[in-house]
């Protein structure tokens, strides 16, 4: 028997409306769910129950007249801390932050509600979201579920724990270098970064994308109904697509694909997660892909440029703190920022601007392929209470080679289980389309997804 808090939008959907379970029921559940799970991951923030449980009565009386709010009425989901939600304030994941209520809904989290859902919570993130790591000096540490002494990662770390975790069927993270896809592949998800400007999102920048983390494709392709709707707010939002979203398996029948095992720079990922992708790719091939290597597109140039222009970039949002605040921020972004307040301009500018070759180079590669395959992570566990892989701030971006270039050549790139470690970990399988095969790689992930199987066993709440 599946447990209530394990159920997909669809079944959930179809109890509502055939009143087998009311949406209050069903958050009376979920909320004594939460509570066992939360003290023990710290995936929340903006958490209140109460307000959750009225917004649910009123989804059941809506339900119980046959006059649902929304195609989504009393469905839950949970948005990253930095998606702007009114009234809420956005501590941006550190402490040195001055609260103030956001004054609208970002479009990610304005699009879930015009669908009737309910926002259950908002989500952790580390500070600033420059760590894929779920340790804050605002909210803490935010742990994995699979095991609670190992990191999440990040910036989606909130997301992601509370995905596996079990709190409702729909999260939204965001994604500028790989912070849905990474903690994704930690966590056992479905985590899709949509082709740039596919969702909009505001404030944008350079490579910034919003995108579901769901323990489905279905719940993925659900969520990309509403969130890929355009908003102006967005200058890079994308004319709204001609054709509906669908889960339906496709053929890959005579595709070509580039299986990508070396990172290029960084860390080397593990030799048993390669042979997880590896074991991924052949199943491809054995339904008529045509699987070659492909070398790899990231290099040290490319990724210590970045490296110097984010440095760059933070610290002249630091240099703006009082003394006061500017303590607060936590040591390892101060200690990663501050070699920023010594580059040149010229040197901040050469560093932006390897986003282009990341970008040319990425292009490239779809003259030759149709799909990429690559491990999502380069490592595959490191502790919870790390503010990244290497724990070091001169080394901080080393695990995102395999993610980091799709966002800036504005590929859709989504993370999938493929398969756990020794230990119970889950390893995450990257899939890369060409820019605007959103809808296709959805549906190639799909038909992996029928290929490996649903996961049947989620973690259970420490009973400590």
């Amino acid at each position: 028997m599946t447990d209530l808090h394990d159920l997909s939008t669809a079944q959930l959907l179809a109890q509502f409306s055939s009143r087998q379970l009311s949406p209050l029921d069903y958050y009376e559940h979920l909320l004594a769910h939460i509570g066992r799970w939360e003290p023990h991951i710290r995936a929340l923030y903006a958490f209140d129950p109460e307000s959750v449980r009225q917004q649910a009565r009123a989804a059941t009386e809506r339900w119980n007249k046959g006059a649902p709010n929304g195609p989504l009425d009393g469905i839950p989901v949970t948005v990253k801390e930095l998606i702007a939600t009114r009234g809420t304030p956005i501590p941006l994941g550190s402490a040195a932050t001055t609260l103030k209520p956001a004054l609208q809904d970002a479009p990610p989290a304005a699009r879930m509600r015009e669908a009737g859902a309910i926002i259950l919570a908002k989500t952790t993130v580390p500070d600033f979201g420059m760590l894929s790591s779920g340790l804050s000096s605002f909210h803490g540490i935010t742990r994995n579920p699979w095991n609670t002494a190992c990191n999440t990662g990040g910036s989606s770390s909130g997301a992601a724990a509370a995905a596996a975790a079990g709190y409702g069927p729909l999260h939204i993270g965001t994604d500028i270098g790989g912070s849905v896809r990474l903690p994704a592949a930690w966590c056992a998800l479905v985590g899709f970064k949509p082709t740039l400007g596919r969702i909009p999102i505001d404030p944008y920048y350079t490579g910034r994308c919003a995108g579901p983390m769901t323990r489905s494709v279905d719940d993925a392709v659900l969520m990309m109904r509403y969130l890929a709707r355009p908003d102006a707010r967005d200058a890079t939002s994308l004319p709204p697509l001609t054709g509906d979203w669908s889960d339906a398996p496709v053929s890959v029948n005579g595709l070509k694909i580039g299986l990508m095992l070396e990172p290029g720079a960084g860390l080397q990922p593990e030799g048993f997660v390669c042979e997880a992708v590896e074991r991924a790719a052949r199943l491809f091939e054995s339904h008529g892909a045509q699987v070659r290597p492909l070398a790899p597109i990231m290099d040290r140039a490319q990724l210590d440029g970045l490296d110097r222009f984010w440095r760059a970039r933070q610290w002249a949002e630091l240099s703006a703190l009082g003394a006061e605040q500017f303590a607060q921020v936590l040591p390892y972004i101060r200690d990663w920022a501050a070699p920023g307040a010594d580059l040149s301009g010229v040197e901040a500018v050469q560093g932006f601007n390897q986003t282009f070759e990341m970008r040319r180079r990425a292009a490239q590669v779809f003259s030759e392929f149709d799909l990429v395959l690559s491990p999502t992570n380069q490592v595959n566990r490191f502790p919870a209470e790390w503010p990244s892989p290497t724990n070091n701030p001169q080394q901080p971006f080393e695990h995102i080679v395999f993610t980091l270039p799709w966002n800036m050549g504005e590929q859709p790139a989504l993370s999938i289980n493929c398969g756990f470690a020794a230990d119970g970990l889950p390893i995450g399988l990257q899939m890369i389309a060409p820019r605007f095969a959103d809808q296709w790689l959805l549906q190639v992930a799909k038909t992996y997804e029928s290929w490996r199987g649903a996961i049947h066993s989620w973690p259970n709440p420490p009973s400590h």
